[in-house]
């Protein structure tokens, strides 16, 4: 094998798997066709918040022509007794949250299912529900953790002797609503049920993962299970875990005993799929006049459902951003008649982020002190919440160069001054940072008959260019360009495997991809290759070590916008991140992963928000007609730069995850902008026309 081939990490190589999505050949979930003839499941949602399911009459639907099956809580295929949550469907006939799976028809086409839907007959005794998230809600506790695993409440220090003497203070409550994940590819199954295990095509950030749970619901080991994932249409967290559609088309083809095809559709995924609880945060802030943060608080209410915990660290960044030493972090959930809430990219450090750094920036003007300087005057030596010490930590560095490219010293402080026309135009500036951890995993690196080589790992592409990261990683490994490597992911018997989340994927599948390369060419030496040659290597050893170190990515995120100061209408533009993520693997790959970040950031600032009905108990605009997303004509200009970070310290890689880092700290950037333009502070988002109107008079 050659040495002297140039280096494909770091170079801009193109998605590997370009071609087959050009021309169509790339099969997602849905379009995968089993052997055996097919049939087609259509779940049937519970249109009350509370209550239960007192009658299915399935005799008009199953007279149909073409219907298979009808199947509900009497008469479903029964689950392992420890199925817990969401997952457990049609177990029982009660219903906790409006949008339930209350049945399933399975027919030979997709329509015939769907006419069929139509016909069931099914009977729901309402009870009195209660679906609104608020701070004296007398069912809120302490949950014993918070995700994944971290602790509910946390103190150091004497917060309430600093909060009494600091001389400048801040004490404001923030805001965020309920959020819902919508990758372009809603969850699809393709299921086939065999006696002896399943066969899962499926859209999913992490196989091997879904097919253990999987196992576990339906009583096989693991190995049993599998679960593939070539290519998938996005996640943003959606797609972590398996979801009761997936538990549905397993289900549906237990029941009929032939492969079944089963979609989500858009409204469904409102109810079915997750969504980021809404947030109340109470952020109190007391500093001496210099800056030095003195007292911090951060007290956080959320919601999760009836049936299963779920409780967002939402407080988690603030107890190791700033140096303080007098610092309470606290959540409190209540459980409601509502879907379990889940991940959403950068649960935790997003929504907490934005109640933080809008805090700051409120500091900031009430000390009339910079924002980027009152960051600075308060950056921690060491991790504060763990006393480690960061494999690196350049948020400074990303402060300084955004400040230089944004054009910060030339700003005047002051709000309300700048108007053209109508339009009023502000800048503002946050934070960010997110962990950068890896996971045990196992690849598989192997000499094919061709002279090329095969490394199959179970990770998941969801549109983030992991395959092709994943290539550069291997070629480079192996001595040989890229276009001699074959990637083979998403197939949950390759073997355990991090999911595509937590922004662990690349460095948890990369270290596993580049060790069992390594000893390959190890072993191969400066001889042929032979083929069939083989090495597989699990990192679990490896990441054990990992602990002695705190790891994170950081950034700062900088937003120019202008109002209409007659509508409240907020545009953005300009948007510039600067972020410090240890080596980039891929800066074409890279750069997208950011500004998609901070374009869902300005989405969540300006747009997202769940809307829920408290008399029906569901959400209203469950739709993308009427559930918002930026368009083009909303971000005038975007852009993501990185500092040169070698972090040799956080993995084999030196990489950090970028997946998230690019949505922390945008919205409060977007929020300070829109304070300094209007003089009008919002500290709940969206921020739409009348809610910004509604605050106050526009300068």
């Amino acid at each position: 094998m050659s040495t002297t081939i140039a280096p494909a990490v770091g170079s801009g190589l193109r998605r590997v798997e370009g071609h087959e999505k050009l021309t169509g050949t790339a099969r997602y979930a849905y379009e995968h066709h089993p052997q055996g003839e097919l049939a087609y499941a259509v779940m049937v949602q519970s249109t009350i918040a509370r209550g239960e399911v007192t009658a299915v009459n399935t005799e008009h639907a199953v007279a149909m022509a073409g219907v298979r099956a009808v199947i509900w809580a009497g008469n479903a295929p029964r689950l392992a007794e420890d199925t817990e949550g969401e997952l457990a469907v049609l177990q029982s006939p009660r219903v906790a949250y409006r949008g339930q799976v209350v049945a399933i028809v399975i027919a030979d086409s997709l329509e015939m299912a769907q006419r069929a839907a139509q016909r069931l007959e099914i009977e729901q005794a309402a009870e009195t529900h209660d679906v609104v998230l608020r701070e004296d809600h007398p069912g809120l506790y302490k949950p014993d953790k918070v995700n994944p695993t971290y602790p509910a409440d946390t103190e150091r220090g004497e917060f309430d002797a600093a909060w009494s003497e600091a001389e400048v203070t801040v004490d404001e409550v923030y805001r965020t609503p309920a959020e819902h994940n919508h990758p372009m590819e809603p969850h699809a199954s393709v299921a086939a049920w065999r006696e002896d295990g399943i066969i899962l095509y499926d859209s999913n950030q992490g196989s091997f993962m879904a097919a253990q749970t999987l196992a576990k619901a339906f009583g096989f080991e693991t190995e049993q299970v599998q679960v593939i994932a070539h290519h998938v249409g996005g996640g943003f967290g959606a797609k972590g875990t398996p979801r009761p559609p997936q538990i549905a088309a397993v289900m549906a083809s237990q029941a009929v005993r032939r492969p079944v095809k089963l979609a989500t559709t858009r409204q469904q995924m409102f109810a079915l799929t997750g969504y980021r609880t809404p947030t109340i945060q109470r952020l109190r802030l007391g500093a001496s006049p210099d800056g030095r943060l003195r007292a911090v608080a951060h007290d956080v209410y959320e919601q999760s459902s009836t049936v299963q915990e779920f409780a967002e660290q939402t407080a988690l960044a603030t107890r190791k951003m700033y140096d303080c030493v007098n610092t309470r972090t606290a959540h409190r959930l209540v459980r409601l008649d509502v879907p379990t809430p889940s991940w959403m990219r950068a649960p935790g450090e997003c929504p907490g982020m934005f109640a933080l750094e809008s805090a700051i920036d409120e500091l900031a003007i009430a000390l009339g002190m910079d924002p980027i300087e009152l960051r600075i005057a308060n950056e921690p030596e060491r991790d504060p919440e763990s006393g480690l010490a960061f494999s690196s930590r350049n948020l400074v560095a990303c402060l300084r160069e955004g400040a230089r490219r944004f054009g910060w010293a030339q700003r005047d402080p002051r709000p309300g001054l700048r108007r053209d026309g109508r339009w009023l135009s502000g800048t503002g500036v946050a934070a960010s940072t997110y962990p950068a951890r890896r996971r045990p995993s196992v690849a598989t690196a192997r000499v094919r008959d061709d002279r090329r080589f095969s490394v199959a790992i179970a990770a998941a592409d969801i549109g983030t260019g992991a395959r092709t990261v994943l290539t550069q990683i291997a070629a480079d490994t192996l001595g040989v360009a890229p276009d001699r490597v074959v990637m083979e992911i998403g197939d949950s018997q390759f073997g355990q495997a991090m999911l595509a989340g937590g922004s662990m994927g690349t460095a948890s599948w990369g270290s596993a991809v580049q060790a069992a390369c390594a000893r390959l060419r190890e072993r191969i030496g400066d001889g042929t290759p032979e083929p069939g040659t083989e090495v597989r290597y699990d990192t679990a050893e490896d990441v054990e070590a990992d602990a002695a170190l705190s790891r994170h990515s950081f950034g700062a995120q900088f937003i120019k916008v202008r109002v209409d100061a007659d509508s409240g209408e907020v545009h953005v533009a300009r948007a510039l991140g600067v972020f410090a993520a240890g080596r980039i693997l891929n800066p074409l790959t890279a750069r997208s992963q950011f500004i998609g970040g901070m374009t869902m950031g300005i989405g969540m600032a300006l747009h997202e928000e769940s809307l829920l009905d408290p008399q029906f108990g569901d959400y209203v605009n469950h739709d993308l007609a009427g559930y918002h997303i930026p368009s083009c004509a909303d971000i005038e200009d975007i852009e993501a730069v990185w500092v040169d970070e070698h972090d040799e310290r956080v993995n084999p890689l030196g990489a950090k995850g970028i997946g998230e880092i690019g949505i922390v700290g945008t919205a409060a950037a977007v929020a300070s902008a829109v304070h300094h333009a209007t003089g009008v502070r919002v500290r709940e988002l969206p921020i739409v026309p009348p809610r910004l109107i509604a605050l106050g008079p526009i300068l």
